[in-house]
């Protein structure tokens, strides 16, 4: 039971839209700037999806917390 690396990447690039949206508009409350807050979002679109992909292919490799339900591999503590 593992993702796949596809599915980290659409997991990555769903969740930085929305991330993304709201460093806008906070760049933009701050700035008053609306060219300044588009330039903020698109550069750190890029970098903080490139940084979660590596993040949760690293957890990919983690097997706490992971198993088949009902199984002893699926407990945390003993």
């Amino acid at each position: 039971m593992t993702e796949s690396p596809m599915r980290s990447v659409l997991k990555g690039f769903t969740w930085r839209l929305v991330a993304t949206f709201t460093t806008v508009v906070i760049a933009f409350c701050l700035t008053g700037e609306q060219g300044l807050a588009l330039q903020i979002g698109a550069i750190e679109f890029v970098a903080k999806l490139a940084v979660y992909y590596l993040h949760e292919r690293a957890w990919v490799r983690v097997p706490f917390g992971r198993g088949w339900p009902g199984t002893r591999e699926n407990r945390d503590c003993v």
